[in-house]
């Protein structure tokens, strides 16, 4: 009688265990979960794309006011717009003035403010909470207050209508918010690091090129992306201070084609399109660290 309670128990156990349902891992969605997910990142990818896809769109309409019919411009798209900008406007003029402002802001910007977060970091000499503090307090001067003062200086250092000139003032900008983004990265990294380097014979310079930078890369890397794009895409600066028009940079020279008179939206539209590439260039070269760079500096220790 056993025997048989037990052969007849052993066939329902093994059919309730292939019926019942593989267990979820930890971490592991449902799939109405996985598809509610990928729901909400395509829609937020779409919103997301739109504005440059239609941006592109319009840019291939040949008439200036084709913004207002956008349909029509399906039957008659051109690339004329691009060729009018590329010859016949000071666009690689524009360009060559951004990337020098740019890219000089970027070096400059990130090598000070580097220096400044690593010393806040790590040498507590008097008044440090409060330079930092201070650093803060400047970014609270609105644009139009600050105008007057720096034209001033410029006009007297004679730096108006000069690249150097435009660098000083995107300096003043970016560096105070990039110390602070570094000195918060340069936190996560082992004070026991500079006492290797003392111990090995380097200077304090020499452990924070040679040691301490090395291991900062996604921190600079988000400071650099800031610095770039806060330069590249300035407008009340640049044409404030730049006077020639072929030392306007890409923002400034964007405004070219919308007068009080006159709007062209189409070579607008295109010359936004082209203004775009340098920006997405350089995130490419940086993108690899942002990620690591944006979550690190939260954190200490």
């Amino acid at each position: 009688m056993s025997s048989t309670t037990a052969e007849t128990s052993a066939p329902v156990s093994e059919q309730r265990s292939a019926k019942a349902p593989r267990p979820r891992r930890r971490g592991e969605n449902s799939l109405a979960g996985s598809l509610a997910s990928h729901g909400i990142l395509i829609v937020a990818s779409v919103i997301a794309l739109f504005p440059i896809g239609w941006l592109v769109y319009l840019s291939l309409g040949p008439d200036t006011d084709d913004y207002l019919h956008p349909g029509g411009i399906w039957d008659k798209m051109t690339f004329g717009n691009y060729t009018f900008v590329l010859q016949h406007t000071q666009f690689f003029d524009w360009l060559k003035s951004s990337l020098i402002v740019t890219l000089g802001t970027t070096a400059i910007g990130v090598l000070i403010a580097a220096t400044t977060g690593y010393a806040v970091s790590r040498m507590r000499f008097p008044g440090y909470k409060k330079f930092m503090w201070v650093l803060l307090v400047t970014q609270m001067f609105p644009v139009a207050v600050l105008m007057v003062p720096m034209y001033q200086i410029l006009s007297d250092l004679q730096l108006i209508d000069n690249y150097f000139g435009l660098i000083l003032v995107y300096c003043t900008t970016v560096i105070p918010y990039s110390a602070w983004l570094l000195k918060g990265y340069f936190d996560t990294i082992p004070f026991e690091i500079d006492e290797a380097g003392r111990v090995d014979g380097l200077t304090p310079f020499g452990t924070f090129f040679r040691l301490i930078l090395p291991l900062a890369k996604p921190g600079l890397a988000v400071a650099a992306f800031y610095n770039f794009l806060t330069a590249f895409s300035e407008v009340a600066f640049a044409s404030t201070f730049m006077l020639s028009d072929d030392k306007y940079t890409l923002a400034v020279g964007l405004q070219s084609f919308v007068s009080e008179h006159d709007a062209q939206r189409n070579l607008m539209a295109a010359t936004a399109v082209l203004i775009a590439i340098p920006a997405a260039a350089f995130f490419y070269l940086v993108q690899k660290n942002l990620v690591t760079g944006l979550t690190a500096g939260g954190t200490k220790g």
